[in-house]
């Protein structure tokens, strides 16, 4: 399904004076699906279908991403994320839910479990499941391009940002083995392009500080919480690779890791199959993949 599909194929709701899309489907426990920077939901699609099968799943494109709107200039923030969020699931009366996360989200769900440890949640996470992310700040190693848009020269830079730049750079954090596609370019480029979403880039970058700046919160609520925790870690991702998951053994070693040999910082898009997999032995409380599935999603 290719991104206008995707986006035709959603709901949108009211949310602050702003439109947020989402898209649901399956049946089964409920499983929220947090996209990661600079995309959107439509990063789920080659999982979806597999996942539809035993899960409802949620998917919403955060504010300032994808087809929800995005306000500038505006001060984005992982809190505000993770409102709307809680927000999506009180409204569709959802009391309970499983959480795959991604980059980003893997931020606005560190923060959903602090919430439901102070109990501020108002539905209960029953299982959280992370891809490459930031969990770590102190083991993240953001792009340079990441980092000048971040800086001063950031509302400069933004107007130079275009389909050329973000493929080289989608390219430097894909696995060699497992590049984008031009049509997963288009995808991405249509999806950071609309509304004029380039814009919004420098502000959107504002989780790396936030991390951290509020590291003690997210860590810690990952080191204290009795939910089940997960993480699946492509380990060619030179932003969130082998060494995050390193780290994730050296301060989670109670909860399950596996790692994809081979695989960037995209797992769900370039080895769907075997992310598919590393989900359900999670699910079993496994920490060892089997051979990936014959039927199903395919890898790339």
């Amino acid at each position: 399904m290719d991104w206008n599909q995707w986006r035709v194929s959603g709901d949108h709701l009211q949310w602050r004076d702003q439109r947020v899309f989402y898209r649901m489907g399956g049946r089964g426990p409920a499983l929220l699906l947090i996209h990661g920077f600079p995309t959107s939901s439509w990063d789920w699609q080659p999982l979806w279908r597999d996942l539809a099968r035993d899960h409802q799943l949620i998917a919403p494109d955060l504010l300032g991403f994808g087809a929800s709107s995005k306000p500038y200039p505006h001060r984005y923030s992982i809190f505000e994320q993770a409102d709307l969020c809680a927000d999506l699931i009180t409204r569709l009366r959802i009391d309970r839910a499983q959480v795959l996360a991604h980059d980003y989200g893997d931020t606005v769900a560190q923060e959903l479990l602090a919430r439901q440890q102070a109990g501020d949640l108002p539905f209960q996470i029953e299982r959280m499941v992370f891809l490459n992310g930031g969990l770590f700040p102190e083991c993240h190693r953001p792009l340079l391009l990441q980092k000048l848009l971040l800086s001063p020269l950031g509302p400069l830079l933004r107007h130079l940002i275009g389909r050329s730049a973000l493929r080289r750079s989608m390219r430097r954090i894909f696995a060699k083995t497992s590049p984008p596609s031009e049509a997963d370019i288009d995808a991405f480029w249509a999806q950071i392009s609309e509304h004029e979403g380039q814009r919004c880039l420098p502000s959107l970058l504002g989780y790396i500080p936030e991390r951290a700046a509020h590291r003690q919160r997210w860590v810690g609520a990952m080191q204290a919480s009795i939910c089940p925790l997960g993480f699946i870690n492509g380990s060619n991702d030179p932003i969130s690779g082998a060494h995050m998951l390193a780290r994730w053994r050296e301060l989670l070693p109670q909860h399950g890791a596996i790692a994809l040999d081979g695989v960037g910082h995209y797992p769900q898009i370039e080895a769907p199959a075997q992310v598919l997999d590393a989900y359900r032995c999670l699910l079993r409380g496994d920490s060892m993949l089997s051979p990936p599935p014959s039927d199903g999603v395919k890898g790339r």
